[in-house]
């Protein structure tokens, strides 16, 4: 067999039904490799050992009396430290919450632990997960593993770096701009945005925007698949709910379906408009646009990005950074402990205390407007491809400027000018690493989906990934 961190978490779970592995071997593999290497690469900012250990016993346990709960029955899957564990510590990447405990999980978490996967850990995310870098005050930068003086991305850059580095198979994460698919692109990994309403983001998060989504970092598409599965459906009291799947459906079936012809719309005109495109970038997407070609799609340009139609207009950048500077103020901080946030944060919390409720409620409406306009033009394409992100992976500190968050907030966007649309129109997006530069640095290329299409935007990931696969690909060292 193998080393264990190089199967797929697929085939860990088969092995583990199959009497191959125990789920406790799974475990201690990766408690050892995280143990190892982690110092070097900042992914975990909370390593729960006794309870993981734990865990898999119970696991190997249920499977020699009965059935296992799930394709992943006994593999190990880290939860982002935005996220609420009861009994485990919830940073949110602030040093402010360095001791927070919560007494309960949030159902994504739930479900996960229903499925019969091992909780490994808490993985690095920046301070209440605001930036695309993945460096707080409460743990070593998150690095991609392809070159450690490189940034992981952010906001799951502590997960992406966890699966690229083998230490863990799959990754949960959170995306409400972007925050899945920037570190998937950093990391040369499948980072999956699902639908608006997919996973159900409660008990306790308020989504005033329909912005944020939980998500998948994997190193296959049938993986994020997997992980889907098992992550999806509404709960009582959500904001939003995607239309469940027909009976006996599952999105592991759907990335196994064969595609027919598809029409697939290209853009890659940032909608930020001062963002360059670094010359690697437009290499990954004219590489991708002849890829889907060569498979028997219709690969045609659109104008995605186009001030004149009133598509989206330069207004929508404004309105999207009010309304994602009201949401940096949600996170509940007592006044006397404010100054301990980090700058950029205090400033977009700034920024957010100062919009009036008018300005706010019509921000809102106005993304709204225009995300209809988005998904209503484009409604004759399959797929949307553009680049991820606008550069390869910066080195660390490259962004994070702490005399200035203002120009450290401009070089976020610059940096993912992209990826922030499909949160704003609700549609599934993935991230797929179809690219290495010269130096060996991963970058992804960015494929959308219909609203509450993940079936056939799996499909054809997984088409793509067969035709150039990257999942046994792994970072020197590692």
């Amino acid at each position: 067999m193998s080393e264990i961190h190089d199967l797929t978490a697929l085939e860990q779970g088969a092995a583990i039904r199959d009497g191959e592995l125990s789920a406790r071997e799974v475990t201690d593999h990766y408690l050892a490799r995280i143990d190892e290497s982690d110092e070097k690469l900042g992914a975990f900012i909370t390593v729960t050992a006794e309870r993981a250990r734990e865990q898999a016993r119970v696991l190997d346990d249920e499977l020699r009396h009965g059935r296992p709960r799930s394709p992943v029955h006994g593999v190990p899957v880290p939860v982002k430290d935005l996220n609420l564990t009861a009994g485990i510590r919830t940073t949110f990447g602030s040093r402010v919450f360095a001791d927070f405990v919560p007494d309960v999980d949030d159902h994504v978490v739930t479900l996960l632990r229903q499925a019969g996967t091992v909780l490994l850990g808490k993985t690095n995310t920046p301070e209440f997960g605001l930036p695309c870098y993945t460096e707080n005050d409460v743990a070593p930068p998150a690095r991609t593993p392809w070159d450690p003086d490189r940034m992981a991305g952010g906001s799951s850059g502590g997960a992406a770096a966890a699966v690229a580095a083998g230490l863990a198979p799959v990754a949960h994460g959170n995306d409400g701009g972007g925050s899945v698919r920037i570190p998937a692109s950093c990391c040369g990994l499948v980072g999956l945005k699902p639908s608006r309403g997919r996973v159900s983001g409660g008990p306790m998060k308020g989504d005033v925007s329909g912005l944020p989504v939980e998500g998948v970092l994997a190193r296959t598409v049938r993986d994020a698949a997997a992980l889907l599965d098992v992550m999806a459906g509404p709960m009582p009291g959500d904001p939003h709910w995607a239309p469940p799947l027909p009976p006996g459906e599952t999105f592991l079936g759907a990335a196994d379906r064969p595609v027919g012809r598809l029409r697939i719309g290209r853009f890659a005109t940032p909608a930020i408009t001062d963002a360059s495109l670094h010359p690697e970038v437009t290499a990954a997407y004219e590489r991708a646009s002849t890829l889907l070609t060569s498979l028997g799609h219709d690969v045609e340009d659109v104008a995605m990005v186009d001030a004149a139609s009133g598509l989206f207009p330069p207004a929508a950048v404004s309105m999207f950074e009010t309304v994602w500077s009201v949401l940096a103020t949600l996170m509940p901080v007592d006044p006397a402990r404010e100054a301990g946030l980090q700058p950029l944060t205090r400033y977009l919390r700034a920024r957010g205390e100062a919009v009036d409720a008018t300005t706010f409620a019509l921000s809102l409406a106005g993304l709204q407007v225009i995300a209809r306009r988005l998904v209503a033009s484009t409604s004759r394409y399959d797929v949307l491809l553009s680049p991820t992100l606008a550069q390869p992976p910066l080195p660390v500190g490259a962004i994070r400027d702490l005399h200035d968050p203002a120009g450290d907030f401009e070089q976020n966007k610059r940096f993912t000018p992209f990826t922030a649309i499909y949160n704003l129109t609700g549609q599934p997006a993935v991230s797929l690493p179809l690219h290495w530069t010269s130096e060996g640095l991963p970058i992804g290329v960015m494929l959308a989906g219909r609203p509450a299409g993940e079936g056939a935007l799996l499909a054809v990931a997984a088409q793509v990934e067969e035709a150039d696969p990257w999942g046994r690909r792994r970072p020197p060292e590692w």
